[in-house]
Parts: C-alpha cells; sequence; structure tokens
C-alpha cells in the first residue's frame, strides 16, 4: 500500500513539473521577444496572467507600465490557415459549412479575426497593456480589405497586433488595438481596428439609439431579413468567437444551464449581416477592395429574433454608392449594431 502511494505521489509531481514547464516557463520564455515563430504560449498561461492583472487593476482607468515602457506589439510568423476552423466558423455565422468549397467564394471577411484570438491575449495580459483586460467589450470596429483574403489560403501569412491609442471617455477609457495580416509575399491583405471599452463602474448606462440620420431614414429600397437566435448560439460562441478575454469559456458552466445572462459577441452579429448581405446582394458587394465600418450598440441576449436592414446609399458628388445596414431587435426599437459597407 505504502509502495502504491509513493508511485501516485511521485506521478502527480512528474506531472505538475511538466504542466510548470510546459504551460509557464516555456510560454514564459516565448515572451522574451515581440516576434513569435509560429509557435503561442499556451492558454493556460494566458489565463493565468489574465487573472493576475484583473486582480491587481481597476477597470476604467488607466494604469503605468510594470516594466519599461515600450510599444505594445506582437507579430507571429509561419501562420497557416487551418480549413477545419474556416468550416466551423463558416456553420457557426451562417454561411454554411460547406461555404469556402463553394466557387468565387472568397473567405468571409471576419474571419481572420478568428486567427488573432491569442495573439490578442497575449498583447491585453502585456506588462506595459495599460488597462486591465476584464470586463472589456468592442464599441466600434473598422474593417479592410486590401486583396482577396483567399491570399492567405496561398501559404504562411504573418500576422501582427499593435495598440494604438488609448482615450479618456465619459464611460472610461477607449483603447484602438489595430489587427493586420500580411500575405506570404508581404503585400497587406486584410486589417482590423478594433475599439474597445473598459466601463467606469460608476457610469450609468444609457439605451444607446443611433446618432446619425441615414441610419435612420433609409433613401433608397430596404430589405429586411428575420434571423433567430437560437439558446445554442452561446455556447457555439465559446469556441469560434471568443471575444478578448477568457469570461466566455469561464462561463461555460452557467451557459450549460440555460442562464438568460448569455450574450453573443460582436463579431457573430457583424458576420452574422454580412453574410446576409451577401446571400441576398450577391458576393460582389464585399469582394476586396473594401471596407466596412460597425458600431456595436446594446448586447444581444440569447434565446432571440433580430431583424437584420440594409440599403444602398448614394454619396454626394459621386457614383459610388454604399451599404448602410443594422441588425435591430425583433419587436422593439433596440439596436445592437450599426454598419456602413463602402469602397
Amino acid at each position: 500500500m505504502g509502495n502504491v502511494r509513493s508511485s501516485l505521489v511521485a506521478s502527480v509531481s512528474v506531472s505538475c513539473v511538466y504542466l510548470i514547464y510546459v504551460h509557464i516557463y516555456c510560454s514564459h520564455k516565448l515572451l522574451q521577444t515581440n516576434v513569435l515563430n509560429e509557435r503561442l504560449p499556451s492558454f493556460v498561461y494566458l489565463y493565468v496572467k489574465y487573472v493576475a492583472r484583473a486582480a491587481t487593476r481597476r477597470t476604467g482607468r488607466l494604469h503605468a507600465a510594470t516594466a519599461g515602457k515600450r510599444d505594445v506589439v506582437y507579430t507571429l510568423l509561419g501562420c497557416r490557415l487551418e480549413t477545419l476552423l474556416l468550416r466551423r466558423f463558416c456553420g457557426a455565422a451562417g454561411y454554411g459549412r460547406d461555404y469556402p468549397d463553394t466557387e468565387y467564394r472568397d473567405v468571409p471577411m471576419c474571419f481572420p479575426e478568428i486567427l488573432f484570438r491569442r495573439l490578442l491575449l497575449v498583447v491585453l495580459t502585456d506588462e506595459n497593456f495599460a488597462l486591465s483586460p476584464a470586463g472589456l467589450f468592442c464599441v466600434r470596429q473598422s474593417l479592410k480589405t486590401l486583396q482577396p483574403v483567399d491570399e492567405l489560403k496561398k501559404g504562411p501569412f504573418v500576422l501582427q497586433v499593435r495598440v494604438q491609442e488609448y482615450r479618456q471617455v465619459d464611460t472610461g477609457v477607449e483603447v484602438d488595438i489595430r489587427l493586420a495580416a500580411t500575405s506570404r509575399t508581404g503585400s497587406p491583405v486584410w486589417e482590423s481596428v478594433l475599439t474597445l471599452l473598459s466601463k467606469n463602474g460608476a457610469h450609468k448606462p444609457v439605451r444607446s439609439v443611433p446618432k446619425n440620420a441615414h441610419e435612420c431614414e433609409p433613401d433608397g429600397p430596404v430589405k429586411e431579413i428575420e434571423v433567430g437566435v437560437p439558446r445554442t448560439t452561446g455556447l457555439q460562441c465559446v469556441w469560434f468567437f471568443s471575444d478578448f478575454c477568457p469570461y466566455r469559456l469561464l462561463s461555460l458552466s452557467a451557459r450549460l444551464f440555460g442562464s438568460r445572462s448569455q450574450t453573443v459577441p460582436s463579431l457573430w452579429m457583424l458576420s452574422v449581416c454580412l453574410a446576409e448581405i451577401e446571400k441576398h446582394k450577391g458576393v460582389g458587394v464585399i469582394t476586396a477592395p473594401i471596407n466596412v465600418t460597425a458600431e456595436f450598440k446594446e448586447p444581444l441576449f440569447v434565446p432571440s429574433r433580430v431583424k437584420i436592414k440594409f440599403w444602398e446609399k448614394n454619396r454626394d458628388h459621386s457614383p459610388a454608392q454604399d451599404l448602410v445596414f443594422y441588425m435591430q431587435q425583433h419587436g422593439s426599437n433596440t439596436f445592437h449594431l450599426v454598419g456602413l459597407i463602402s469602397r
């Protein structure tokens, strides 16, 4: 009996040493440089850093760097596009799992952001990132394709995340983070600027409404689509739209028991809007080069039902047309997303 107990203790000790070496030491060594070659720190290590930062920093305020002040930028070399991940994304975002195999279809415009999930967490837990990583959520996003995203299928590509600017606002502190994907030839393919908000807990929320007249007053024919948001959407989003922190994974148990507090990520809302627009307007409407801007208003809870509306809008003194779109709660005036597609 004593020999069995000793063997068990020895096995546990070896396992602990192995886990510490693989998940902590190796990950820590990787982050000695901000240029990473194919490998990223483990999620376990990043979650530990996330909890440490969240426990020692208040939300809604800027914090001094704990290390020598430097730009927060990380570059990942040698990336490759995973077909299985792309198919799962297409299934979750309303395109259909067979979408990547259909003819004349580019990779969905929002998909590259999924490739940044862990690299973005590296940035948010960096010693020089001036905000608490807890409670960050996206309030605005600007997407741009300079070439078809399919270019990323042709070989190894490069991903980069850079913190651009912090701004004090009434509701807390905003930060702009730029994501960029570059092809194997060094040409820029895709980029996105995320505006994340660290909310001041003392601020009282005010219901958001569209600010611009064009968001409510169409100047052309309007297409309206109803989309169901089933309860299982929250679970799908845990794996494919993980936002910018481990919250969605850590709250998985509440989701399994049907908690009403489940919300869907901003990226899911934008992806579904673009998928429906493509289905009804054709793939040409989002063919590169293209710009998409989106402003995220009220959170979308599940289960739910929403309306997606879009219409063409003529630019002043220009033959080019923009496409205005928004997502609204079915049966109410609650807006979840307001966006614009332009060239």
